[in-house]
């Protein structure tokens, strides 16, 4: 009965159905009819697995993100490093580069920042001569920033499934972040070296473009703040997070509409709504893995054949690069992590570490096709066919994404110390 689960689960995978009908149906397969399980199990763990405090942050800085793409947020984040660094050769590219990052620290939804400031950066950077297809590519890769600089949706769904703290997982994903962003930053300097300069902008302008965002960069400080300081918590700061956002569009910018609130209401229901229904179908793959002790099976034949921490952690890299290229990272977190956090632990790495290593290469993965919803998004918005993207990632940020990755693997510390003085 589990193998059938299991053929039941690839199959449906492979004809596009979508995946919390998978979990939910190859799941229900071996408790109901493998285990024998009552449903009334399967009613309360899917319960509990959504009603968890922490995943109220999700929707809130979903929305808060939302509210910011439609009040003008994006727009003067985008004067900001554009006044500062345009004028350098391939100076455009940084400038979105920063703005991708900072937009992270906003709302941490990689969709919104890429839509948010693509829209704005893509036409004056093909205006100025950059290649449409390396603006949009760099536009997705950029975009992965937002996984790591908390706020953090990822890091927040990490923590509901391993327990670890998420004040130290935002904190944790803080130089991976700058790492990501300086190699991101070297590639736009190599690619761009014989472009022409652009005039400087000046003081006088750059100065007033940071007085016309002073509402948009004092919102980390708002929400970093709060928790680091012991204010607030995550979910607590995400709500102060929308309640900003939602001040600042309709009464300082005064670019938010009514319609303009629906349309990122609607947008937060749609979205949440698909990751909560992963979170609830996902469970009945974690009573099957509970009942049938198979991580505890599998630390044990793990630890036998004297496996080493990085060895684990290339394979741990390896297998969700290749599931990135198929499935988004909600999944692919209910479907590894269970396993992958119990023998991490067992093989004495942090789980900290565990997370932007993780991190890393699933990002890698949803830059590759078939399924990498970040390009798509990205192409659709420099109207490129997305082919013509996707050989702009290859080879060049693709590699940079496996160096990132191996950085990540070496220096462990680069995930541990801030947490560990949070």
């Amino acid at each position: 009965m589990i193998y059938l689960s299991v053929a039941l689960g690839v199959v449906t995978l492979a004809i596009s159905v979508p995946i919390f009908l998978v979990f939910s149906l190859s799941g229900s397969l071996v408790v109901i009819n493998a285990l024998k399980l009552p449903w009334s199990l399967l009613t309360q763990v899917t319960f509990d697995s959504i009603t968890k405090y922490i995943l109220l942050a999700i929707p809130l800085f979903i929305f808060s993100g939302m509210v910011m793409v439609e009040g003008g947020m994006a727009r003067r984040l985008v004067d900001v490093f554009t006044n500062a660094v345009g004028h350098w050769r391939g100076g455009l590219g940084i400038a979105m580069v920063l703005t991708m990052g900072f937009f992270g620290a906003l709302c941490g939804s990689i969709l919104a920042a890429i839509v948010a400031v693509g829209t704005i950066m893509v036409p004056i950077m093909v205006e100025k001569g950059y290649p449409r297809p390396f603006v949009a590519a760099l536009a997705a890769c950029s975009g992965f920033l937002d996984v790591l600089i908390p706020p953090s949706n990822g890091a927040i769904i990490f923590c509901a499934i391993t327990g670890a703290n998420v004040a130290e997982a935002f904190a944790a994903g803080i130089l991976p972040a700058f790492v990501f962003g300086g190699l991101l930053i070297l590639v736009v300097l190599f690619k761009c070296r014989h472009m022409e300069k652009t005039p400087r902008a000046g003081w006088r302008k750059f100065i007033q473009s940071v007085y016309a965002a002073w509402p948009a960069l004092m919102t980390p400080v708002l929400i970093l703040g709060g928790i680091y300081s012991g204010l607030l918590t995550p979910t607590e700061s995400a709500a102060v997070a929308g309640v900003w956002a939602v001040l600042v569009g309709f009464f300082i910018y005064r670019e938010l509409t009514l319609k303009g609130l629906w349309t990122a209401l609607k947008s937060t229901a749609a979205i949440t709504s698909m990751i909560f229904a992963i979170i609830a179908t996902a469970t009945f793959l974690s009573v099957a893995l509970t009942y049938t002790r198979f991580p505890h099976k599998l630390i044990d034949g793990i630890l036998g054949l004297g496996v080493t921490p990085i060895l684990f952690m290339i394979a741990c890299g390896i297998v969700v690069l290749i599931l990135g290229t198929f499935i988004e990272v909600v999944p692919i977190m209910y479907l590894t992590l269970p396993i992958f956090a119990p023998i991490a632990v067992a093989l004495g790495i942090d789980l900290l570490h565990l997370m932007v290593v993780f991190t890393a290469f699933v990002g890698l993965g949803l830059l590759t096709p078939p399924v990498c919803v970040g390009t798509y998004t990205a192409a659709a918005i420099a109207e490129e066919p997305a082919h013509n993207v996707i050989r702009a990632i290859f080879p060049l940020f693709f590699l940079v994404g496996i160096i990132y990755g191996l950085i990540l693997m070496i220096f462990p510390w680069l995930s541990t110390w801030l947490p560990s003085l949070v």
